[in-house]
């Protein structure tokens, strides 16, 4: 029977469907390996049965006759049971180690593929933390899970079973009082497992946040000494470290419940073996040998009984991260290659919008874009102006389909670009964004990002047309100068050049400039723009500008507002018209009067 979307499963329904397809996705790949340790388990089990069975004759023979040469033939066979028993144990830990270690590589693999390949709205959504919280914490709980589910499945009920299979051999009827009081346990056990699941679950959320500030304060250091935050700061992670506490404390506490559980009645039980196996032995209806060699094997099952029993609260816990593991992994991007794409061919790089509409939201939210159409030429330059928040950036985000677009349709050359595939589609387009996107790797390292096999010449080539050539080489180990975590240790201009010489190197027959020349010095970006006018000639070219004077020469400046194409026109014909571009670029313009008259009047005070 189907089940509707969003219909909620019974837990213990659920929780097996979660097993199932942890057993099949990521357990099935070593069924091989942990058949080899269940071999190594069963000689473990039978080992500790074979010492509890020993026990017998060591009284019944050697102790009660005197016999020493029988002392130590079992002396010697009791030595030669835990070489074996010990050598085993070293096999299986080791086995299942490796196969615990694998399943989270390979979980952490599968995870970061999905992750990276997923929409940017999907990415934006979650807080770096939360994603962070899911390699580190969560995978890892599912591997602990993994791991130690079937170590006690195999060793620990392999030997639970071996031993109570020894004492009803032994005497039935003892064995099945020694038992009786142990069903009682599953009530608790079971309710303690569903609350070990729910603080599990409510712990991570929390490491998750607290992933999140954690990365968000180190990253953004200078602006929390800056506006004299520290104290603020340290608040809100004191806050969020109590919480955590106090889970972990609570979680500490539930599992710690299932110890006097089990010590009660087992101790009931060995109480009650002690008393009526005693009046036996005084009775002569059993030998001591016989009564030690049953009390030795039921204490040997009382551990592995325990962790059996403290299974559930494991497992429990494993699940709830195999459920936001799950959850991420079941997320289907959006935005994909449709059956049948084909790769983008750009003859000539002309872009259209075609009353495009797109929203951030769920449907029924405020419009991005608002029917806008708009064409850029092929081999023109392209401008995008108006106030922040107009749109601008919606536009670019549609045309590489970061997202898509919900009515209309971009197309370049003719063709829809969601009837292509993703990878030609994005090769075709170079971008230079606000957002400079730096790796902790070399300087060579993030100018060849987008082309892995440029040579040396090509990237010293794209560095020096991007006017970062002569600051690289003065960087202490030049080009193979690590730049630090989203390129720290570089300047704002310093970093905004070496994405300029990225796209450079790229050579794209589409460019997407985002105020590419926004961090440089008036020196600095009369260089850079040299450059990139260059580069332009001959290429298809949108430009966001926010300065207006760096757009003058564009073959079309549209003016975004409200999600709409208000104006267009060559930037002669918007100032004639007198409307909303005029009146942008007369504000700027007497900004900019404004600047140079304070920066004349400091230089004539430095002379002074």
């Amino acid at each position: 029977m189907s089940k509707k979307p969003g219909a909620k499963i019974p837990l213990d329904q659920h929780s097996w469907l979660l097993v199932r397809r942890l057993l099949r996705d990521h357990v099935r790949p070593h069924f091989g390996r942990i058949a080899v340790a269940l071999l190594f388990m069963s000689l473990v089990a039978a080992s500790t049965a074979t010492f509890a069975k020993i026990m017998e004759p060591v009284l019944d023979g050697a102790f009660k006759d005197a016999n020493l040469p029988a002392l130590h033939f079992y002396a010697a066979l009791i030595l030669a049971v835990f070489v074996v028993k010990g050598a085993a144990s070293y096999g299986q830990a080791v086995i299942m180690n490796f196969v615990g270690q694998r399943i989270l590589a390979d979980m952490q693999i599968r995870l970061y593929d999905h992750l990276i390949t997923s929409d940017i709205a999907f990415l934006q959504r979650h807080p770096t933390g939360t994603l962070i919280s899911r390699f580190n914490n969560d995978i890892q709980l599912m591997r602990n899970t993994v791991s130690t589910v079937l170590t006690s499945l195999g060793k620990d009920s392999l030997t639970l079973v071996m031993l109570v299979g020894l004492m009803f051999y032994q005497d039935w009827v003892l064995a099945a009082f020694s038992f009786i009081v142990f069903p009682a346990a599953v009530v608790p056990v079971v309710r303690l497992g569903r609350r070990m699941r729910r603080v599990s679950a409510n712990t991570q959320v929390e490491m998750g946040q607290f992933t999140t500030q954690l990365d968000e304060t180190f990253q953004g250091a200078r602006h929390v000494k800056a506006y004299g935050m520290e104290a603020y700061e340290s608040a809100r992670a004191r806050d969020l470290i109590d919480r955590i506490f106090r889970l972990v404390f609570k979680a500490g506490k539930v599992r710690s419940l299932h110890y006097p559980i089990l010590e009660t009645l087992g101790g009931c039980a060995i109480v009650g073996v002690i008393m009526y196996g005693g009046y036996q032995v005084i009775d002569g209806a059993k030998t001591p040998g016989v009564f030690f060699s049953f009390i030795t094997a039921l204490l040997l099952a009382y551990e592995p009984m325990k962790k059996l029993a403290n299974l559930n609260a494991n497992l429990q816990e494993g699940l709830a991260a195999a459920q936001r593991v799950f959850a991420m992994l079941d997320a289907e991007p959006k935005v994909t290659d449709r059956p049948g794409a084909g790769a983008l061919e750009v003859r000539a790089g002309a872009i259209a919008f075609e009353d495009v509409w797109f929203s951030y939201g769920e449907k029924g939210a405020e419009p991005a874009l608002n029917g806008v159409s708009l064409e850029v030429p092929a081999g023109k330059t392209v401008a995008l102006v108006g106030p922040s928040g107009a749109g601008k950036s919606t536009v670019f985000n549609m045309i590489p389909r970061f997202y898509d677009v919900d009515r209309g349709r971009v197309a370049i050359d003719g063709t829809d670009i969601r009837e292509v595939t993703l990878a030609s589609l994005r090769a075709a387009i170079g971008l230079v964004s606000q957002e400079i996107s730096l790796f902790d790797d070399s300087v060579r390292a993030n100018i060849a990002y987008g082309k892995p096999e440029a040579t040396t010449a090509e990237i010293e080539a794209a560095a020096k047309a991007a006017d970062a050539d002569e600051f690289i080489r003065a960087l202490p180990q030049g080009y193979d100068t690590q730049v630090g975590g989203r390129g720290m240790r570089l300047s704002g201009g310093q970093r905004q050049r070496l994405a300029i010489a990225r796209a450079m190197l790229k050579n794209a027959p589409i460019l997407l400039l985002d105020e590419a020349t926004s961090s440089l010095d008036t020196e600095s970006e009369r260089q850079v723009q040299a450059a990139l006018t260059q580069l332009m000639r001959g290429r298809t070219t949108l430009v966001i500008a926010h300065r207006l004077s760096t757009v003058v020469q564009a073959d079309i400046i549209y003016v975004v507002e409200g999600g709409r194409v208000t104006e267009s026109g060559s930037h002669r014909a918007l100032l004639a018209a007198g409307g909303i571009y005029a009146r942008l670029y007369a504000l700027q313009l007497a900004d900019d009067e404004e600047a140079s008259v304070v920066t004349e009047l400091a230089r004539k005070e430095a002379r002074a």
